[in-house]
């Protein structure tokens, strides 16, 4: 599956992504809400072991293509975190600087709230944002999510979104 919005391809990352992708996951300033990514090498970590729950459940992020340019402007989708499981299915957004306050995470989040309520048929997914991340809180409450409570040993909020009402099976 390789979802495309108005303005963006989703498609399955690849590890010679990983530059492109490093130029904000590894930035601190960019990052600096969430994890950064010390290497290169951890950049292509956290690819391949996304990719790897992406066999096992059908869903992880997606690298994230300008359809306009054809340049890689993010990374996200819905996945469960191989790094801090438990949480369920997850979703998560980081975008390049230069492609922040245009929309393109709320279109994101659009993108995968579909799927995840008309495809994977999930009854919940959950998210986090740091309390001074007012931008990605207001996309996560637009997009219907809630604030459920303050996780302190992530330093971030917890939201949650239920999925929609499933016809039953009569």
């Amino acid at each position: 599956m390789q979802p495309e919005t108005a303005r963006l391809i989703l498609r399955r990352p690849r590890l010679t992504d990983a530059p492109a992708l490093f130029e904000f996951l590894g930035d601190a300033e960019a990052m600096r809400y969430t994890h950064v990514d010390a290497s290169l090498r951890a950049c292509r970590r956290r690819i391949a072991l996304h990719e790897w729950r992406r066999r096992r459940n059908g869903y992880a992020p997606w690298t994230v293509v300008a359809k306009a340019s054809g340049q890689i402007i993010g990374w996200g989708g819905l996945y469960e975190d191989p790094f801090d499981p438990g949480w369920g299915v997850e979703v998560g957004y980081f975008f390049h600087p230069a492609a922040w306050g245009r929309g393109y995470a709320s279109e994101l989040m659009a993108a995968c709230t579909a799927i995840a309520d008309e495809v994977l048929r999930v009854p919940e997914i959950t998210a986090f944002a740091h309390p001074e991340n007012g931008g990605s809180r207001r996309v996560l409450e637009k997009a219907g999510f809630e604030p459920v409570r303050f996780v302190p040993e992530m330093e971030r909020m917890l939201f949650r979104r239920g999925g929609q009402a499933l016809p039953s099976a009569e």
